[in-house]
């Protein structure tokens, strides 16, 4: 669910659907949609850098940013003369994720070589926010189910196994509760499967990058698993390399 500040302030005591629908219109344009899908990488973006992906001008961006801003599903950063923004947050990135899942797959299919290549990639691996997605990201969901490492139910739960498994990674999950979920999951929009997110998902995601088990390629979010990911994934969870490629 969106945060409550998602809600624009001149609907704020609107009736509940008329809220939904204030809240649905600002995604149904397509200037806006490729900003918040471009966010997903979950990096800080300039509005002139979002400008030039969705191919519109810099004042045109600017007041749809605005609108995204005044709801709640994008922060503002300022440093020096630049204006620097991003997704408000895990649970805004992971609605934009799902709500690409149902419109998306089908859908949108390539008509060029080169648009047909970098949905490739991003159906592989790619990063939804601060954690992996594609059939990377399933494929390492998956493996940790059959391990007995996370039990994935009504929701997705970490054993205790799993636990161990995170310390030995050296990344030590916290014990107590705080705003955003140790594990939760993400419903993904080329595989139509839900994949590890919450704070295990980032970490992860963070150490696999760090550790060059994963690159970033090209200016979308794709990523690719290197040879020694390929070495780790599967020492550590019994992955073949051929289903990573």
């Amino acid at each position: 669910m969106p945060p409550s500040s998602t809600v624009a302030p001149d609907t704020a005591h609107a009736p509940p659907a008329a809220r939904l629908a204030a809240f649905a219109a600002l995604m149904a344009d397509e200037t806006r949609a490729v900003f918040l899908l471009s966010l997903l990488d979950g990096r800080a973006w300039t509005a002139g850098e979002l400008a030039r992906q969705a191919g519109v001008a810099a004042s045109t961006a600017s007041e749809h940013l605005g609108r995204l801003i005044t709801a709640g599903l994008l922060a503002e950063e300022r440093q020096g003369r630049h204006r620097y923004v991003r997704l408000a947050d895990s649970s805004t990135a992971q609605l934009v994720e799902s709500v690409a899942a149902h419109a998306l797959p089908g859908r949108d299919n390539p008509h060029t070589l080169r648009a047909s290549s970098a949905s490739s990639a991003m159906a592989r691996g790619r990063t939804c926010y601060d954690h992996l997605a594609g059939r990377l990201g399933i494929a390492i969901t998956d493996a940790m189910e059959r391990r007995g490492l996370l039990l994935m139910g009504s929701g997705f739960t970490l054993t205790d196994d799993g636990l161990d498994w995170f310390g030995s990674l050296g990344i030590p999950l916290p014990k107590a509760k705080g705003r955003r979920p140790m594990v939760s999951s993400c419903l993904d929009w080329t595989e139509r499967k839900r994949h590890l997110a919450g704070v295990a998902g980032a970490e992860l995601c963070r150490v696999a990058l760090a550790e060059k088990w994963c690159v970033r390629i090209g200016s979308e979010r794709a990523v690719k698993v290197t040879e020694a990911g390929e070495r780790e994934l599967h020492r550590l969870l019994g992955i073949d390399a051929d289903t990573l490629r």
